[in-house]
């Protein structure tokens, strides 16, 4: 996973490079959650663009960086989406509470 973070627009981004898995998530949201207090930045974007499979544990992933980012008063975003992953992204939900472009 690469992150960059815009110190001007307060924006972090998270360009996902493995698949999110129970094996991936546990990993990831450690990280994630470290940047996140690191820069407490104002939104938060996934890029999924490398990401061919997510399972369960990706969507719980995403709920739980969604809460924290919006108990800090940021937004998150998921851009660059695969037509398999937005099928599963619908299915749960997820487009309801967090924007994907």
């Amino acid at each position: 996973m690469n992150v960059d973070y815009d110190e001007k627009d307060k924006l972090l981004t998270f360009e996902i490079t493995e698949e999110i898995d129970h094996h991936w998530s546990d990993k990831m949201r450690r990280q994630v959650d470290n940047e996140i207090e690191r820069y407490i930045p104002k939104t938060v974007v996934f890029d999924f663009n490398k990401v061919s499979f997510m399972d369960s544990a990706g969507i719980g992933m995403l709920i739980g960086r969604y809460k924290a980012v919006k108990m800090l008063g940021g937004n998150l975003e998921i851009r660059n989406v695969k037509s398999s992953i937005r099928k599963i992204l619908e299915m749960s939900g997820i487009p309801k509470i967090i924007k994907i472009s």
